[in-house]
């Protein structure tokens, strides 16, 4: 079996990539750097150029199944410009392979991309499945409703489509995890808010692993890729500073500070979602990391 992943170098892409390996799946990645490309029997990289349309078609050789992981990260402030930046990594890159294999001969049938569960509102209590109709009314919901839009049209061209609702991915080096886990370590562990907002959280090996298992069952439709048991920013602050041993002595951080400072993406840390993994469960997931204790005790451990 050969794969196309976009995005391979990246967090989730590189432990993609490497269980692909493992199960004997062949990979070609695209970047836009040629002096990243490399040409292994197992792992052989393609240029690509979104904003010229290029693409080098060869990438697609052979290939059965594309995995969309290419996006700019959400986590740098959200000016005018870095918000257009922040949709069309996602979108027009998806548009460039669209048309590019509208006009050649392949034998993709399943595409599958990365989305986000910021797509459903803000709540305290409303528990979001994927059958979920209604759309948060900030920036990323905008975003997941874009993103989605660009892997759905793949489907006009007899391609099954996947696409993977993902929480907050939880890996002890890259992403959210150093950032939540770096103000414990200070000694100056705060909850924000209320703390009863919610973080809907997955394990860089659980959301790995549900990408290979869509790959390998050919699952289509929308998938919530999050932990079992999600957590609030009250829970997880308290538990950060028990792992760490850190006193908690300081008062809740207002929102209203949180946004004055950071603006817009103030909500990335003071609103959340509790979302259900019942779906993919149901279709035979079973997750490594099923509740938050355990997940920090493998990624604080590890460090």
């Amino acid at each position: 079996m050969k794969v196309l992943i976009t995005g391979a170098t990246g967090l989730i892409g590189s432990k993609l990539t490497k269980l692909c390996h493992e199960k004997g799946i062949i990979v070609h990645y695209l970047t836009t750097s040629k002096e990243k490309i490399i040409n292994k029997d197992n792992y052989k990289g393609f240029y690509w150029n979104p904003s010229t349309n290029y693409i080098d078609a060869k990438c697609f050789d052979g290939v059965t199944t594309i995995v969309n992981l290419v996006g700019a990260t959400i986590s740098k402030r959200w000016t005018d410009k870095y918000k257009k930046i922040i949709i069309e990594s996602r979108t027009e890159t998806a548009h460039l392979i669209f048309e590019t294999l509208k006009s050649i001969y392949h034998n993709v049938g399943h595409f599958i991309s990365a989305s986000g569960v910021s797509i459903y509102p803000n709540s305290e209590t409303e528990l979001y499945t994927e059958e979920y109709v209604g759309v948060d009314d900030s920036f990323l919901g905008k975003v997941v409703v874009e993103w989605e839009a660009a892997a759905k049209q793949f489907k006009s061209l007899g391609i099954d489509v996947a696409k993977v609702r993902t929480g907050v991915v939880l890996d002890k080096d890259k992403g959210a995890f150093p950032e939540l886990a770096k103000p414990v370590k200070m000694g100056v562990p705060a909850v924000i808010g209320n703390g009863n907002q919610w973080l809907s959280w997955i394990h860089l090996d659980d959301i790995a692993g549900i990408y290979m298992k869509i790959i390998k069952d050919k699952d289509e439709g929308i998938f919530n890729a999050v932990a079992p048991t999600p957590v609030t920013n009250k829970r997880i602050t308290k538990l950060l500073a028990e792992k760490y041993n850190v006193p908690m002595w300081l008062p809740k951080i207002p929102s209203f500070v949180l946004k004055l400072a950071l603006g817009e993406m103030a909500i990335l840390v003071t609103e959340g979602q509790l979302v259900s993994s019942k779906k993919i469960e149901a279709l035979g997931y079973k997750f490594v990391y099923y509740n938050i204790e355990n997940a920090l005790d493998d990624l604080i451990e590890k460090k």
